[in-house]
């Protein structure tokens, strides 16, 4: 008997089904290979069963996406636009996009509610050329598939905690570290893993909460242990606020590509259909909850750093901006000490719940046959876990973390990541579009409004052509010639 999880994905419609329930039946169990595609519409339930609940589901999701960017990107985004009011609104912006796109992934999602995200929507959107949207997705996961980033947060803010000089063969072993203990987690002990990246979601958000507390106690009581240099907030007048602001859209466009690499993860829980209680119900709620948490988080977050930290040192600090600011507040110990290994833990828990997510998308791409040893690659065996799909994944996140120099991988892969993304979110967009044409009657549990899917694609546009216009040598680019970031989202 083969493995259930080698089996395909597609199965035949069957109009019995009701995606709003998304319960469990025998509608949602496997079948062979070799059936239509239509059946994309009907559940799937994963052979290890719906474990997930909505508690799991939240965390999966907000785990994802408060990972180390609100802990480093700061920095660099005040760097790239220059004031702090710009910044900012920058910020909020990007808020109300990763809703338009959130808009877009509860669409697809409730109306194919099935492990997979977005190499399930592409596939059943577009049919011609046979194959062609697979083999994107596959490429894309397996090219881009990469978890490095928060890898090389981890091991700064480790390294910062227990004063070890921050180098780059340190800060590369210390990341691949993490990764390899990671994946033997996942890959072994499938209830410990989800256990582990719970509390330090939970954790994460605990920490986010106290450092908003602390920066409202230092707007309200201005402590003179901090007040020297000043800090970015508040400003003297509303000049100030938003004096050296970087208008032209090249440094925009960067500065929106960090901050949408924040705000990615929101459809972290589309990936993972197959394992969700009650499907349909959860990601409903699931999403815009996620999405709520993280922009008052972020809004908050930013304040608190502005409030403390002088704007140079702002503009200077990199991926160390929340350590600045715990030990410019606390000061020795806990301040530059317990903090930053608690930041580290959050990148750590971060990393948890991509790694999860996209091992099970690899497995997707394996089941379908668009990888060699699918067999392998798409078992759950011996410990009724994605180790193939893992596998996959820990790979080209081990090249990206030991390849590039570890100073500016950061903010590259975020917009590496951020513009490669544009070309599949326009694809996602103007599929949705498309289905409201050809299959009007499809049943729709959420629909995104019309006019937000329009404004993605045109912002996707809009990002794509921003390396064309001018861009300012000290507008805090990563150090990398400029739009290379465009050429390598391009090529991969």
């Amino acid at each position: 008997m083969p493995d259930s999880d080698a089996e395909s994905l597609l199965r035949p419609y069957d109009d019995r089904y009701d995606a709003e329930s998304g319960l469990d039946g025998p509608l949602s169990q496997e079948i062979p290979r070799g059936h239509g595609i239509e059946g994309d519409v009907v559940p799937e339930t994963a052979s290890t069963g719906r474990r997930i609940g909505w508690a799991s589901a939240y965390i999966l999701v907000i785990s994802r996406v408060i990972g180390s960017g609100i802990f480093a990107m700061p920095g660099t985004i005040v760097q790239n636009v220059g004031s702090p009011g710009l910044a900012l609104t920058m910020w909020l912006i990007g808020a109300l996009v990763a809703w338009a796109s959130l808009a877009i992934d509860l669409e697809y999602g409730c109306m194919l509610p099935r492990s997979g995200g977005i190499k399930v929507y592409l596939e059943y959107t577009y049919r011609r050329p046979r194959f062609f949207a697979s083999t994107l997705v596959a490429v894309q996961a397996v090219l881009l598939g990469f978890t490095a980033a928060n890898c090389i947060v981890f091991a700064k803010y480790l390294m910062f905690a227990i004063r070890m000089p921050i180098d780059d063969l340190s800060t590369k072993l210390i990341a691949v570290g993490l990764l390899t203990a990671i994946t033997i987690v996942h890959g072994c002990f499938y209830k410990t893993g989800v256990w582990v990246q719970n509390v330090l979601g939970w954790v994460k958000v605990a920490l986010i909460i106290f450092m908003i507390g602390t920066g409202l106690f230092v707007i309200i009581l201005r402590p003179r242990a901090i007040s020297t240099p000043p800090p970015a907030l508040p400003a003297s007048s509303w000049d100030e606020f938003w004096s050296e602001s970087r208008w032209t859209w090249s440094e925009l466009s960067t500065a929106f590509l960090k901050i949408f690499y924040s705000y990615a993860g929101l459809g972290n829980l589309n990936n993972v259909m197959n394992e969700i209680k009650n499907p349909v119900k959860t990601l409903k709620s699931v999403g815009p909850t996620a999405l709520l948490t993280a922009c008052v988080m972020y809004m908050l977050a930013n304040i608190a750093y502005l409030a403390v930290v002088p704007l140079e040192e702002i503009k200077h600090s990199k991926e160390l901006i929340a350590a600045l600011f715990f030990e410019r507040v606390f000061g020795a110990g806990f301040g530059n000490v317990f903090l930053p290994i608690a930041i580290a833990l959050s990148a750590a828990g971060n990393v948890m719940v991509v790694t999860f997510s996209l091992a099970r998308l690899n497995q997707e791409i394996a089941r379908q046959g668009f990888l060699p040893y699918a067999d392998v690659f798409a078992s759950s065996k011996p410990f009724g876990a994605p180790m193939g799909g893992l596998l996959i994944h820990y790979v080209p996140s081990i090249l990206v973390i030991t390849l590039p120099p570890s100073g500016s991988v950061y903010a590259f892969i975020a917009e590496v990541e951020g513009y490669a993304g544009q070309f599949f979110a326009i694809a996602i967009a103007a599929g949705l579009l498309l289905l409201r044409v050809k299959k009007p009657d499809l049943h729709r549990p959420f629909k995104a409004w019309l006019p937000v899917v329009w404004l993605r694609i045109a912002l996707c546009l809009s990002l794509l052509v921003a390396p064309l216009f001018p861009y300012r040598s000290d507008s805090g680019g990563t150090g990398i010639t400029h739009a290379a970031y465009a050429l390598v989202g391009i090529a991969m």
